[in-house]
């Protein structure tokens, strides 16, 4: 690995990474205004019911007869206990009769199908949550810009930005072409990608900045790459960790945590690409420079 890419060619390397980062960001945005998003109950409105049935029927046989008597996709996930799973599908034209509508459809199964509970998510509701995170998102990525000009000068904060967006647009995007459901977990996955990309970009970018004061004589390109080396192992053993866990939840957590845990991966994943290529590239290419960071002595003579 180390013939593969060492600092002679670590540059190139850099640069064709964001090139594909560029491309594959349009490739989503692509998707995401093309297929639009598969929205959840959470934004929606809907119902959500617990049965209890046999132990010894499984998801393959409630999903037609619910589909098929509902005439709408149904979502069944299996909840705690045996026999027990939990039901969401779109609000029916008659809310009164959820109870009743499926214990009938019920019925060709073998056993007594028992509703525990059933609570109804109206279109109101939803249309408020969606604006509420959507409010949320906005004032995380206010709170970062202002954080981030204060922080850096403009050109290595506008890459840290910039490498921040290009990780949130492949999660969208990956939810637009699979048409997984997005609901309020994978919101909330999001937000804890913008932290931990945030963190990624920031330990980079404190480092070149460092370089830039220290090596004034130095090229930028060469500077970014001995940021890049110098961050490298600390990256890879936090990314790594970090990949095992939600690793763990989407093998063993199951359809609860998929969207989150899917949405967690793809975001530490592209979070460490773009960190180390978009968020290095992009001040390079506006021009960063050690003077930019050099300390301006002030003359006492008035």
């Amino acid at each position: 690995m180390s013939k593969l890419i060492n600092m002679q060619n670590a540059s190139k390397w850099r640069y064709g990474t964001s090139v594909i980062s560029i491309l594959l960001m349009c490739v989503a945005l692509f998707f995401i205004t093309t297929k639009g998003f598969n929205w959840g109950l959470d934004f929606t409105g809907g119902v959500v019911s617990e049965i209890q049935v046999s132990p010894k029927i499984t998801s393959s046989e409630l999903s037609p007869l619910l589909e098929g008597g509902l005439g709408q996709k149904v979502s069944v996930v299996a909840g705690e206990g045996q026999g027990r799973w939990i039901i969401r599908y779109s609000m029916p034209e008659n809310a009164q009769e959820n109870t009743s509508s499926i214990e009938t459809l019920l019925l060709p199964l073998h056993g007594e199908t028992q509703v525990l509970n059933t609570s109804i998510v109206g279109p109101q509701v939803g249309q408020d949550l969606a604006n509420q995170g959507g409010l949320a998102l906005l004032v995380c990525l206010l709170c970062i810009m202002a954080y981030l000009s204060i922080r850096f000068e403009w050109r290595l904060a506008l890459g840290s930005l910039v490498a921040l967006l290009h990780d949130v647009v492949f999660v969208l995007g990956f939810f637009a072409l699979s048409q997984m459901e997005f609901n309020l977990t994978v919101l909330a996955a999001i937000l804890a990608i913008l932290g931990y990309s945030l963190n990624d970009s920031i330990i980079i970018a404190d480092r070149i900045r460092e370089l830039l004061r220290i090596k004034p004589n130095v090229a930028t390109a060469d500077i970014n790459n001995q940021a890049i080396a110098a961050t490298f192992i600390r990256t890879m053993i936090t990314s790594g960790t970090t990949l095992l866990t939600v690793s763990a939840l989407w093998l063993l957590g199951g359809a609860p945590l998929e969207g989150f845990s899917i949405a967690m991966f793809i975001g530490i994943v592209t979070g460490t690409w773009s960190s180390i290529a978009v968020g290095t590239s992009l001040p390079e290419l506006l021009g960063l420079k050690p003077e930019h960071y050099q300390v301006v002595t002030i003359s006492d003579t008035p």
